[in-house]
């Protein structure tokens, strides 16, 4: 008896997408587009906003999908394309504003310990300025590194650090006005 191969392989399905395969790029979008979304929607709280900066992601995500080059992950590269898009999206809103203040303080801060829940550090983190938001999550949530972040959002690593400790401080602040028992109140 002869298998015969389906092109279930992410390989061969990002090739032929690569050469135009709509169905290829069907099945792409389909296995990857909720949890795109919910990288956009990290960055964007509009929903409806994040839809579109997930759907001009996956655009490029098509038009350089030839750039892939199977080094690394393929959702990983995915996931950069988005939250780049994400913060040229912002950028066009003009409401990202960082501040040129030195770090002033370098204590070290504890991850959540708790189990909020994700709706509620969600709307949490929306709450932050965007500039601060911005750092948070491509540090804390995204895992790129200060000298990284800095140079795609066009900021010195200091201002860099220095959003990501005062996003910090602000996010313990909520914790503590809501005074909600979760956990011991430091992220």
């Amino acid at each position: 008896m002869k298998v015969i191969q389906l092109f279930n392989n992410q390989s061969q399905i990002i090739k032929r997408a690569a050469r135009g395969n709509r169905e290829a790029q069907q099945k792409i979008f389909e296995r990857h587009s909720g949890k795109m979304l919910s990288i956009c929607r990290q960055y964007v709280k509009d929903l409806h906003h994040a839809e579109e900066v997930m759907l001009n992601g996956f655009f490029k995500v098509f038009t350089h999908l030839c750039d892939f080059k199977n080094e690394g992950s393929f959702e990983g590269w995915m996931r950069r394309i988005m939250i780049r898009e994400s913060i040229s999206f912002l950028r066009t809103l003009k409401k990202i504003e960082f501040t040129q203040e030195d770090l002033e303080d370098t204590e070290s801060v504890d991850s959540i310990t708790s189990d909020l829940n994700v709706a509620h550090i969600q709307s949490m983190i929306d709450s932050l300025p965007e500039g601060y938001k911005m750092v948070f999550l491509m540090y804390c949530v995204d895992g790129y590194k200060h000298s990284e972040i800095s140079q795609m959002l066009n900021i010195s690593e200091g201002t860099s650090k220095s959003q990501l400790f005062k996003a910090r401080k602000m996010l313990q602040e909520k914790l503590k006005q809501e005074n909600t028992g979760y956990g011991t109140g430091k992220i």
